[in-house]
């Protein structure tokens, strides 16, 4: 089964980091920053870090396992993290130069229900994940250290 770790990435700002993904063809839409376990990876957070690392040049302190999904094919671990640096020009995933891969845009996003809603975060279930962590305050205080 393949894994994929995710995560919400929130800033000093209490805002949280996005990718827009630009592809022809495709409805504009937004994912949070991550990627796929790789064999050598030490460990989920380590595969978390690395992906981190490559998308956005960023160094990342995890908080907790906010939420798993899972299907037949693929596992999804998405991560609640704090991030106080990154920078957009400095990542090197090889995602970025593949052809026919569309347009990879970071953005922050305020970490509120209307900054959710104003964006079509995919997959939807941690959109809904989000606002009800959003709603019964489990989220909190994350963005102070």
């Amino acid at each position: 089964m393949m894994e994929r770790v995710r995560a919400v990435l929130v800033t000093e700002d209490g805002t949280m980091l996005v990718i827009r993904r630009t592809k022809p063809g495709v409805p504009v839409y937004w994912v949070l920053p991550g990627g796929g376990v790789e064999a050598d990876d030490d460990s989920r957070e380590a595969a978390l870090h690395r992906e981190i690392h490559e998308e956005i040049a960023g160094k990342a302190d995890i908080v907790r396992l906010l939420h798993t999904m899972e299907s037949d094919e693929e596992r999804q671990l998405f991560y609640l993290a704090r991030i106080a640096t990154w920078s957009f020009d400095d990542r090197t995933g090889p995602e970025f130069g593949a052809e026919g891969r569309g347009e990879y845009a970071l953005e922050e996003v305020p970490l509120t229900v209307e900054g959710i809603d104003g964006i079509d975060l995919k997959p939807e279930e941690i959109a809904h994940v989000l606002r009800g962590a959003l709603a019964d305050g489990s989220l909190a205080g994350v963005a102070t250290a």
